[in-house]
């Protein structure tokens, strides 16, 4: 398989469409957005320097892997993909839409994969005529570096397209685990509550976030602390994760903390806004 689609340029996308070029495949990267779409390029060159620096790839590769990689701001350019795989905002009717859209545009053999970190992969692949071949890529963040891909069969996903995008992810040398559609999947049905008992922690004062992120690392061996990732993740992406676990599976255990919404609600996101649990400054 050589053509892929990525659609949505920022943190995942841009990660996304870096390692599949780098592995040799042709990349359209579809953005609404022209200067996202820059700022993509911008960033994956940035990555595959450090990646030379490292000695993983040789000199000349980063223009030869750039090379491969296409941007455009018309979603019709996924129209030859045999692989599209949309990582825009985690937004249910964001998503239900570019899939209703992209169903028309592709070829009627091509797979469509979400990079969705929560979203049902049923309900999105309800929004098509194709939801055989409608599956979930959870792709882990910084892409190029973190191992995992969680594969995730919605309701109808066949076997074929399964096995497809099970050697595809191995292909990427990344390590793929098939997990079944339900809120959360695995890794963020297991994570979520965690971080989210952290926020718990600072909220009743039981202790600082440095202590606590600390007791996670030295205590747990964890490699960062649950705040710490917290922040690096996004507080409002934890937030929105926690609300689709606490509506999808109707238990109070996935209750946000309220000092989450108070944080989200005045603008502290984390790393991206300069300030989450801890401070980052401007940018």
């Amino acid at each position: 398989m050589s053509q892929i689609a990525v659609i949505g340029s920022g943190t995942m996308g841009n990660g996304i469409a870096h390692v599949f070029a780098q592995h040799g495949h042709a990349v359209a990267l579809i953005d609404v957005n022209q200067a996202a779409l820059d700022k993509a390029l911008g960033i994956i060159k940035g990555n595959l320097d450090r990646q030379v620096k490292k000695g993983t790839i040789a000199p000349e590769a980063p223009a030869e892997i750039l090379g491969r990689i296409r941007t455009s701001t018309d979603l019709a350019e996924a129209r030859d993909a045999a692989l599209v795989v949309e990582a825009a905002s985690e937004n249910p009717a964001v998503k239900f839409e570019l899939f209703s859209k992209l169903d028309q545009l592709c070829g009627r053999d091509a797979i469509l994969a979400t990079n969705t970190s929560s979203i049902s992969i049923t309900e999105i692949a309800a929004r098509t005529q194709r939801p055989a071949q409608v599956i979930g890529m959870h792709f882990m963040n910084p892409v190029p570096v973190m191992q995992l891909v969680e594969v995730i069969r919605g309701h109808a996903t066949n076997d074929a397209t399964t096995k497809t995008v099970l050697d595809i992810v191995t292909a990427l040398g990344k390590t793929p685990v098939a997990v079944n559609d339900y809120p959360g999947f695995v890794a963020n049905r297991i994570l979520m509550p965690m971080i989210n008992e952290a926020i718990y922690c600072v909220f009743e004062g039981v202790a600082t976030p440095e202590a606590i992120d600390t007791v996670m690392k030295l205590g747990m061996a964890h490699p960062m602390g649950p705040l710490t990732l917290a922040d690096f993740i996004g507080l409002d992406v934890c937030l929105a994760i926690l609300d689709v676990l606490h509506r999808g599976l109707g238990d109070d255990k996935y209750r946000a903390c309220p000092l989450l919404r108070k944080m989200v609600a005045a603008g502290d996101l984390g790393r991206k806004s300069g300030k989450g649990f801890y401070n980052y400054g401007k940018g």
